[in-house]
């Protein structure tokens, strides 16, 4: 008997319409579309349901655990839209990271660059993320003009930057680039001279009396969104142990730099086990090109490649 009533209770079991997820940081389920409701429940970010009917802007879901209650639409998105995060982490998993850093507040991870996109995931304020690469996206902000060059000529719509990002729970997506910080070393920080740092790399650590000091690859950008490169400047700074201060051994402008840079290390004959850096610029012609160089403190040469 109690095998035919569990296989009635599965028949009068409500037919979903479709698999959604939880887009808001928490979302309150009520038990009905009255002005007087009692709350039955609370949903969470990226929490999986299904969608038994949709009035007004509500929808009727089930929860895993068979709790059923009404949710605003707005806190939901579609299978697609969660299919498509799952996708940018399979496809992201070997991606090279080329700085962590610390939302600012609260933000939405983006399954594509710009505000107007959808997204899933939200990033509560000071978490840390993984920094794949950057993109640029039309800056849509209601009444926001377009911009008119001086003595007229073609309307230029204004861009910003959006960083494509991994955090703690290896999920994958873009956030704004205005909304999180680079974990840039103080010492080295200052150093900016107003310009945008975009990376950070250690090249080698030298002793200082019972501590060891590292000493850095910088890449910056002028102090904008929007730019058509990554980054246009490196600079490498070494500790000076007399001075106990960090000092510019090698600057270089005018790059048309390409994320990711990576930093190694090689044998040059009796110069022995130097660290190397390669910067990908952009030619003339838009062909991405690598440079080598080594690091013989406090020298940086280019390193022919074969």
């Amino acid at each position: 008997m109690a095998t035919v009533f569990v296989c009635a209770c599965e028949r009068r079991r409500e037919r979903a319409l479709e698999i959604n997820y939880v887009s808001a940081p928490r979302a309150i389920l009520r038990d009905q579309l009255a002005q007087l409701y009692h709350k039955v429940g609370v949903l969470r970010n990226g929490e999986r349901v299904e969608v038994l009917d949709r009035e007004r802007h509500f929808a009727k879901v089930r929860l895993e655990n068979g709790q059923v209650g009404w949710v605003e639409q707005r806190f939901l998105v579609n299978e697609k839209v969660f299919d498509a995060f799952e996708s940018m982490a399979r496809e992201e998993q070997g991606a090279p990271v080329v700085g962590t850093a610390s939302t600012r507040r609260d933000t939405n991870l983006h399954v594509q660059p710009g505000r107007d996109t959808e997204h899933l995931y939200q990033l509560a304020e000071g978490a840390r993320v993984s920094i794949l690469r950057r993109q640029t996206a039309e800056k849509n902000l209601p009444g926001l003009p377009p911009l008119v060059p001086e003595g007229g000529g073609k309307i230029v719509k204004p861009v910003e930057d959006w960083w494509l990002v991994r955090d703690s729970r290896n999920h994958v997506g873009w956030v704004l680039g205005r909304m999180i910080d680079l974990d840039v070393p103080p010492d080295i920080a200052q150093y900016a001279e107003g310009q945008r740092i975009v990376a950070w790399f250690v090249l080698n650590e030298v002793a200082d009396g019972d501590k060891r000091v590292p000493q850095y690859l910088m890449l910056l950008t002028g102090p904008k969104d929007g730019l058509p490169f990554d980054f246009n400047q490196a600079r490498v700074f070494t500790w000076n142990v007399k001075r106990r201060r960090y000092e510019t051994a090698y600057r270089e402008h005018n790059l048309n730099g390409v994320l990711p840079a990576s930093v190694s290390h090689e044998v040059f004959g009796e110069q022995g086990d130097l660290p190397t850096f390669t910067l990908r610029v952009s030619d003339k012609s838009g062909n991405v090109v690598e440079r080598r160089y080594k690091f013989n403190a406090p020298v940086v040469r280019k390193v022919n490649l074969e």
